[in-house]
């Protein structure tokens, strides 16, 4: 087993959650209750990751944050370090990868909140940011949290953009699918199928919080 790699995986699936807890919440929000023109085309581009290929996804990013790029030039100069093939330039890609798979849920879940609930609490002299503190959050916390946890999961096992972008650096960028796809390569089959057992259990237990989180249950 190896427990590097599974503390990368975790690490890298708690910073992009911690990122996509307020950009995934702001998007869906927006789309949720904004009307304009061309929203479905913004609708698409934030579903867009779901259906292109992880490869494809990796090499626009390789194109647009490498380091004969602007941002990977701005990048390098200020932090001294190339953003790609490290842990920053993972969880940012991640963060893009797996921001659809955290909005969706919430978008749902606040388009299921009716619009007389908000002008109700208007007329009770909530404010906006009250309101959507208030009554909002908890009627769609059910999406929320799921959305949350989909993206802790797809992160976690995520392969093709991972290795284009982040490269397979032990203890920086390994994560535990390249781990795994490093000994079915050596042909270490033993630690190869303890590690993905154990993968396997864990991301069981992961869709078993999503079931129970978006169950409704009897009050």
């Amino acid at each position: 087993m190896d427990w590097g790699a599974f503390k990368i995986s975790i690490l890298l699936s708690s910073c992009t959650v911690a990122l996509l807890a307020v950009l995934a919440l702001m998007i869906a929000r927006f789309l949720a209750w904004r009307h304009f023109w061309g929203k479905s085309v913004v609708e698409a581009m934030v579903a867009l990751p779901l259906v292109l290929p992880p490869t494809v996804l990796g090499y626009f990013f390789l194109r647009f944050l490498g380091r004969q790029s602007e941002l990977g030039k701005l990048y390098e100069q200020i932090f001294s370090q190339p953003l790609v093939f490290s842990f920053s330039g993972l969880v940012l890609v991640s963060v893009i990868y797996s921001l659809p798979f955290a909005t969706q849920p919430m978008l749902r879940a606040f388009e299921a909140i009716p619009v007389s609930v908000r002008e109700a609490a208007w007329c009770c002299g909530l404010t906006p940011w009250q309101t959507f503190w208030k009554i909002e959050l908890p009627l769609a916390k059910r999406g929320i949290l799921s959305g949350l946890v989909l993206s802790f999961a797809h992160t976690m096992g995520e392969f093709g953009v991972v290795l284009m972008v982040g490269g397979n650096i032990p203890d920086e960028t390994q994560t535990m699918a390249i781990a795994i796809f490093d000994k079915v390569q050596s042909f270490d089959e033993s630690a190869a199928e303890t590690m993905s057992l154990f993968m396997l259990m864990f991301a069981l237990c992961l869709m078993g919080l999503v079931n129970f989180l978006v169950q409704k249950r009897p009050q």
